[in-house]
């Protein structure tokens, strides 16, 4: 009887130990209105021209006791697109450039998460224009906190430099410029 109890305690013990830890992890949800996405490419080699897109979800999951289990997942909508001249636009949403009715979004998924000095390195996939390459963030920040009270938060900036030719999308080269430059800050708060 005794050695039946002390396996049940145990038994409670380990799955009370195992719900602690899966709740250890902190869920979040892409705020939009503190998320940014804004590219730059180079004009004929006279100068960058600038865009974002102002359609951008996802969610991601930070533990903190296990930070390889993270995991982060965007999403923007191609016809989100804003360089802030409405003919441009048209242009770079058509088949010459993102081709936004046949690709509508560009996504990215995390497959492995690890410390850095100042954030995190986040490898993953990019799907861009119908072709997938593997990509890598440096995230700085994570700061965690209430802001505004009640609402926990958190959040991160990144910059790299893709060459889109990469993701076929050759047209109009050297024009436009191949490299293309994307600065990335979310924030995301827990639902």
């Amino acid at each position: 009887m005794k050695l039946a109890s002390a396996a049940s305690g145990l038994m409670a013990a380990l799955s009370l130990s195992t719900s602690l830890a899966a709740r250890a992890a902190d869920d979040y949800a892409i705020d939009p209105a503190h998320t940014s996405v804004v590219f730059k490419s180079n004009h004929g080699g006279f100068a960058s021209s600038y865009g974002m897109f102002d359609e951008v979800s996802g969610k991601f999951t930070i533990d903190p006791k296990s930070i390889e289990s993270s995991k982060f997942e965007l999403t923007i909508k191609v016809d989100s697109i804003d360089t802030g001249d409405a003919k441009r636009d048209g242009h770079l949403k058509s088949p010459d450039f993102f081709n936004a009715k046949q690709f509508p979004t560009i996504t990215f998924k995390s497959t492995s998460v690890a410390k850095h000095e100042g954030g995190l390195k986040v490898v993953g996939d990019l799907t861009l224009h119908g072709v997938t390459k593997p990509v890598t963030l440096m995230l700085t920040g994570g700061k965690v906190g209430e802001f505004p009270p009640g609402v926990a938060r958190t959040g991160y900036d990144t910059s790299i430099a893709i060459k889109r030719s990469d993701f076929g999308m050759d047209k109009m080269i050297p024009a436009v410029g191949d490299e293309v430059g994307v600065l990335i800050s979310f924030e995301g708060t827990k639902p």
